[in-house]
């Protein structure tokens, strides 16, 4: 708990830690980063909706597959994507390196798989920075998206 509270008390000053520095176990696969969480698919989604909200980031969209999936009369696990982010943040990135709008605003998939276990999933930062050449320095500008998907696994 204390380390949750470091965490938060750092966030909101500005540092961002990497993911690395949690106990949970994350997993990482092709620029993907999976991290576990304890809670439902809507739960987890709106843990998440909460934590934005609180840090004054946008979302732009909350897109759920598998309520689509349903209208097309099929069926899927619980999948909902979450589009969000800060134009002061994503701005500079794009200036630097205009195709990482490909990749902006950020996005974290919150899905359960076969086995019952909930997941957030994002791009991790580093495989965007060498994906579109970002300056080290901008880095910081969406490496927040660890520390938000740690938060809303919790």
């Amino acid at each position: 708990m204390t380390t949750v509270i470091w965490e938060l008390a750092l966030l909101l000053v500005g540092v961002v830690l990497p993911v690395s520095t949690r106990a949970n176990p994350v997993k990482k696969k092709n620029g993907l980063v999976d991290v576990p969480s304890n809670h439902s698919v809507d739960e987890t989604v709106e843990k998440l909706k909460n934590i934005l909200q609180s840090k004054g980031v946008t979302l732009f969209a909350l897109v759920d597959h598998s309520g689509e999936a349903v209208k097309a009369g099929m069926k899927m696990p619980p999948t909902k994507l979450l589009i969000f982010g800060s134009p002061k943040a994503g701005t500079p990135l794009m200036l630097a390196s205009p195709s990482i709008a490909i990749d902006l605003p950020l996005k974290i998939l919150v899905r359960e798989d076969n086995q019952g276990k909930v997941w957030l999933s994002y791009n991790s930062p580093e495989y965007l920075k060498d994906r579109h050449g970002l300056p080290e320095g901008l880095l910081q500008n969406i490496a927040v998206v660890g520390t938000l998907a740690e938060k809303a696994g919790e």
